[in-house]
């Protein structure tokens, strides 16, 4: 719900409040956010007071000689009038000149959630789940249109925040930095809570109390990164789980982003996320307009685990989507810690058919189908079937596993080319890397330019051929490296917006297969969990949580990961002991018993159990089945 009165906004959620008002300079002041207020009358005490000059303190304009901007909590800063923390918009215009001064011109409030249209992922809802509100501000100079929007979502207390500009100047502006959401808040006795790690140990929580200048949460790699989950808290000094003021903050994008948390000289605090400015630029030419991803927001006064809470209705409620919302995901088991690239079709059935026996719902054959991919350095971008070592072909080995009642999944990595491969001899400009240099493996592949349509044309072609030959009904899309060597070879645009065009290219694509196929289960990957965050889940409701599958590794990788995302986007799987990255040893029950907290599935040689191990793993199925609505 949200209503005006003297152009002072209240948000409310089922427990939350969300106000700002239009000061007396034109400017949007934050006002509160948290525990539900159950009137606004007197709103004024909230206002900010500025009866004398600070120091040496810009004040914004003669007429208010004692109102400095660098000591008011704003809903979106400029830079160049006296605000001197982290600004939420950047930009310069043809001369060089980049001050800029937002004013508020107009608002308007709206039932539902109204699309964007922007090729970016979002959350949606209808007029019974949210309340929009857009505020339009001007650019004191004119030409330049910033719209803020921000939408309520009663039921899960999220706030939905997203900003975009437009250019009516009659030239081109560089736009260096769109924040998606600024939130300053009048104190700064906050724990800065960040999810951290590397490969094979992604998203372990970092506490660690806030201190005056910047701090920045981050991914440079062209991913939203095992390094920094765009996912943030800000949390009350003595708050725990279960009580204490927390604000949670994450961000509906895939790739670079970054997170200010500054404290300024006077104690206040500033967040700002979005795209991440040391890898962003974007030319803005007259009559054009740019969107800044989607931010979510949230409050709770019920600690860590009441904002949890809040993200995972909103995310399961209202970012997952399609047939697989609220479905029970099947049990699955993946050939790859069982074989590797070494299989034949006998083998595959051989697990095939114990997986079956043991209750196991879906077979995912992982790398190696296709090409003649016998290890890691060829093939990537040849998606027909290596007839070497499946001779009769995906179709029939598909059957046979429908045969068995079991679902049928493949593994693929779309976004990637090997320099041993008939598409690189064929199209050796589509893959990326700078004009007459060597560019960089990672894991001996390198990137497919998405931000070509002839390349996304020639990967949705190629693979639904596949899948519907196969008739497919499980996919996992992996990306096993990070960025390098960023050059795309379209003339049409400027080399510093390839990352983000990108990105544009990546959701077009992922869009076109999940609209083509609906009945699909996807599951995202990224080297593990590289890439696990808001946008890919728009897309397919699961991501592979870490490569890692050691159950000690997978209590912090997978605790970590519940704090922002709901466990029935967490793939999690039971492996061998020893265990195959860590090489340390477990028994079957504990594997289970970390792994159950998620979507579950088996990593390992089935067919090679001995007999108290495979009635263990028999009970763990049946378990997981009659409790699985609750796990997941």
């Amino acid at each position: 719900m949200i209503h005006e009165k003297d152009l002072v906004f209240t948000l409310h959620t089922t427990w939350t409040s969300y106000i700002l008002r239009v000061n007396e300079t034109n400017h949007l002041e934050h006002l509160y956010y948290g525990r539900r207020i159950r009137t606004t009358d007197h709103i004024e005490a909230l206002f900010d007071k500025h009866t004398i000059p600070t120091g040496n303190a810009v004040a914004y304009d003669e007429e208010h000689p004692t109102l400095t901007l660098d000591n008011i909590c704003l809903e979106y800063s400029g830079y160049g009038k006296g605000d001197h923390r982290e600004p939420a918009i950047l930009f310069s215009r043809a001369q060089g000149d980049r001050v800029a001064d937002f004013l508020y011109k107009e608002h308007r409030i709206i039932k539902g959630k109204p699309r964007s249209f922007s090729g970016l992922p979002e959350s949606y809802g209808d007029k019974t789940h949210c309340t929009t509100l857009i505020i339009v501000l001007i650019e004191k100079s004119g030409g330049l249109r910033l719209e803020l929007t921000y939408t309520t979502f009663d039921g899960s207390d999220v706030i939905v925040r997203r900003s975009a500009i437009t250019n009516d100047t009659g030239e081109t502006v560089v736009l260096q930095r769109l924040a998606s959401l600024q939130l300053d808040l009048p104190r700064s006795t906050y724990d800065l809570v960040t999810f951290d790690g590397a490969w094979a140990r992604e998203r372990y929580r970092s506490v660690f109390p806030l201190r005056p200048g910047v701090h920045v949460n981050d991914s440079k790699s062209g991913t939203s990164s095992s390094r920094h989950n765009p996912c943030v808290f800000l949390t009350a000094r003595k708050t725990n789980e279960n009580q204490g003021d927390c604000y949670g903050c994450n961000l509906v994008y895939s790739g670079d982003h970054a997170q200010f948390i500054e404290v300024s000289p006077y104690g206040k605090t500033r967040l700002l996320t979005g795209l991440n400015p040391a890898t962003f630029s974007w030319q803005l030419h007259s009559g054009e307009k740019f969107h800044a991803p989607e931010a979510i927001l949230t409050y709770s006064h019920e600690g860590l685990n009441g904002a949890s809470r809040n993200f995972h209705r909103f995310i399961n409620n209202h970012i997952i989507r399609g047939s697989w919302k609220y479905h029970q995901r099947p049990i699955l088991v993946n050939n790859w810690e069982a074989t590797y690239f070494n299989f034949s079709e006998h083998t595959l059935l051989t697990l095939a058919k114990s997986a079956a026996d043991l209750g196991i719902e879906l077979f995912v054959l992982d790398d190696g189908w296709f090409g003649s991919r016998d290890d890691d350095t060829t093939s990537l971008g040849d998606w027909t079937v290596n007839t070497k070592k499946l001779p009769d072909g995906l179709a029939s080995l598909s059957k046979k596993i429908h045969g068995m009642g079991m679902l049928f999944g493949l593994w693929c990595e779309p976004e990637m080319v090997s320099r041993k491969s008939q598409l690189y001899r064929a199209h050796p400009d589509w893959m990326v890397s700078l004009p007459d240099r060597n560019p960089s493996p990672g894991r001996n592949q390198y990137l497919l330019d998405l931000t070509r349509k002839e390349v996304r044309d020639h990967l949705f072609e190629s693979l639904s051929t596949v899948w519907r030959l196969a008739e497919v009904d499980y996919v996992k899309w992996d990306m096993n490296r990070t960025f390098s060597d960023m050059h795309g070879n379209a003339a049409s645009y400027r080399q510093e917006e390839f990352l983000h065009r990108y990105m544009l290219g990546l959701y077009d694509l992922m869009q076109r297969f999940v609209d083509a196929f609906p009945h699909i289960l996807f599951e995202s990957c990224a080297s593990g969990g590289n890439r696990f965050d808001l946008g890919m889940l728009c897309y397919m409701p699961q991501t592979w949580t870490s490569d890692n599958t050691d159950a000690l590794s997978r209590m912090y990788i997978q605790e970590g990961t519940s704090c922002g995302y709901p466990l029935s986007a967490m793939g999690a799987h039971v492996s061998d002991s020893p265990n195959h990255q860590t090489l340390r040893q477990s028994n079957i029950e504990s594997r289970f018993n970390v792994a159950s907290f998620g979507v579950l599935g088996y990593e390992m040689d089935l067919s090679r159990l001995q007999g108290q191990e495979k009635e263990s793993i028999r009970q763990q199925i049946a378990f997981y089945k009659l409790h699985r609505s609750l796990f997941q």
